[in-house]
């Protein structure tokens, strides 16, 4: 699989994500760039998820259906094209980390798939459900993750 280089002027990979985008801030979506998506790429889905959080990982961004034009997104905004889904918070749309104070540090996994064919979700998809349907569909792929701790 080939490999999507996914970064943000906010922060660097394995670096704190600053408050600015974080529960505790603005709560306002990071400025994410990515390069290296291939031919044939039928939609971008892209997701912050965070495995560190009590019980199952939590979902705190999800969107899919991005243009595979696109090489990245503005602070605050949705990819062009893309449908915002319900985060584990309940809220459509970004939701920026916010671990239970004295949980130590969580890791935010930003991801980005391109995908061979559209996704199929409905409902409320965890991200367990994201990663079983991009299963087999990915062309490429790229991750950058950010840490926070309260």
């Amino acid at each position: 699989m080939t490999a999507i280089e996914l970064s943000s002027q906010a922060f660097g990979d394995q670096d704190t994500v600053p408050v600015r985008h974080t529960g505790e801030g603005d709560d306002v979506s990071p400025p994410l760039t990515w390069s290296g998506v291939p031919d044939g790429t039928a939609e971008l889905v892209l997701l912050c998820e965070d495995p560190d959080a009590p019980g199952q990982t939590f979902l705190h961004w999800l969107v899919t259906g991005v243009s595979p034009r696109t090489t990245g997104v503005e602070e605050g905004r949705t990819p062009e094209g893309g449908k915002e889904w319900p985060n584990g918070f309940g809220r459509t749309g970004w939701s920026g980390p916010m671990p239970p104070p004295g949980h130590g540090t969580h890791r935010y996994f930003f991801r980005l798939w391109a995908l061979s064919e559209p996704l199929a979700l409905s409902g409320r998809p965890s991200a367990d459900d994201v990663h079983r349907a991009v299963e087999g569909k990915e062309l490429a792929a790229g991750t950058l993750m950010g840490t926070y701790e309260r």
